[in-house]
């Protein structure tokens, strides 16, 4: 096994847990080795720190274990099931009122580049590193034992989540590629793993879409950027009086409408349309109860942070803006490096620009399959605001 030796006093963060090990903290690489290889990482007074994937790029390594052990399928499938085992315990995995939910959240079950969903038996793996993805026939495997005749399918979702660099295609590693439909606490959704966003599925708004029906009877909601109507079923299922869906794809407001009749929710309430969200709300004469943002990340890496924040204060006060008078704004971010605090003191920027009261009821984040490690805060991205508006 290569062996690798980091620079005295760059140790700490290893010493911490922390799960990354940045390329300018190695002193010395004994060997050659290859992307996604295992080595074994080494202090400067020869002590052992851990093991992890080795990868070219800023970060070098991804810590696997912080003890010396062999990396065989004994030791990924204690990993998988400690995984399972934690979504059973907090009542999300064998829940007859949820069969949808992450199996595997990279750093916070200790699988750095690693996502692993779970759509009723249709699993979708989806590997951010090279390391994660050589192992991806071991992970099948695993799979099959875990679940059993429960399992129906494993889908490698990982083309779009490599570096650029390695090439490979989607594919179907187990199982048929049948229809997928999707319980959520009585909310039924279509699932596309092949050519949907992300794995398929927003999985970490479920808790906030659950929270959003309460508040949705005999309303008016607003849900943008609504990819597949996940919002929106909530809402129309709670009895808003009307639900208008707005997504720039015309493929997920296919998709939206389907999941409408698949809800029976096809009462003359609901309306979508394929429009830029900034521009149908600009645009719109309708004064709406409630307003959901949930956009895609505006910065994906802090060159872009300035213009991201930006972005978000003009679409929360174009938002807040149109929002009825006792209404609800519940807006969004997925952006990692868009900190909470900076979050929220952008959109109190918005309101003050919007020159409307603002009370904070909820302060909202990923849901407990989306884990985030404590020794790993990088892995909080979601953040979330419900704001009562005067």
């Amino acid at each position: 096994m290569v062996k690798i030796i980091l620079s005295s006093g760059k140790d700490e963060a290893v010493k911490r847990f922390h799960p990354w090990i940045f390329s300018g903290a190695i002193k010395k690489i004994l060997g050659s080795p290859q992307e996604g290889e295992i080595v074994s990482v080494y202090n400067n007074k020869d002590e052992f720190l851990a093991l992890g994937h080795y990868q070219n790029g800023s970060i070098a390594i991804r810590v696997i274990s912080f003890k010396e052990t062999v990396p065989d399928h004994h030791f990924w499938k204690n990993k998988l099931l400690a995984a399972y085992n934690y979504r059973k315990k907090i009542c999300i995995a064998d829940n007859d009122s949820i069969d949808v939910y992450r199996l595997v959240h990279a750093e916070g079950d200790g699988l750095p580049g690693l996502i692993i969903d779970y759509y009723n038996g249709h699993v979708v793996i989806q590997s951010h590193s090279i390391g994660m993805y050589k192992l991806i026939d071991i992970f099948t495997e695993i799979l099959q034992e875990i679940y059993g005749n429960k399992l129906k399918a494993v889908y490698d979702k990982s083309s779009e989540t490599l570096p650029k660099s390695f090439q490979t295609e989607n594919k179907l590693l187990y199982g048929a590629q049948d229809e997928c439909i999707v319980n959520e606490n009585g909310n039924r959704f279509f699932i596309d793993y092949c050519e949907g966003q992300k794995t398929g599925f927003f999985i970490d708004q479920r808790e906030n879409r659950k929270l959003l029906q309460k508040y949705c009877h005999e309303r008016s909601v607003l849900n943008t950027f609504c990819y597949s109507g996940g919002f929106s079923m909530y809402a129309l299922n709670a009895g808003a009086s009307l639900v208008h869906s707005v997504d720039s794809s015309k493929k997920a407001i296919e998709m939206t409408e389907k999941n409408v009749v698949l809800n029976n929710s096809g009462n003359g309430a609901h309306q979508s349309y394929v429009s830029d969200t900034l521009d149908f709300i600009k645009s719109s004469e309708t004064a709406y109860d409630i307003i959901i943002l949930d956009p895609p990340a505006y910065a994906k890496h802090k060159d872009v942070k300035h213009n991201a924040v930006q972005g978000y204060k003009r679409l929360n006060q174009e938002a807040i803006s149109k929002i009825k008078s006792g209404g609800l704004l519940f807006t969004f971010s997925c952006s990692q490096v868009v900190e909470p605090y900076l979050f929220k003191s952008t959109v109190i920027a918005a309101a003050i620009n919007a020159g409307r009261n603002a009370r904070i009821i909820h302060q909202l984040s990923q849901p407990a399959d989306h884990p985030i490690s404590a020794f790993h805060p990088e892995g909080e991205y979601l953040k979330g605001l419900v704001l009562y508006i005067d």
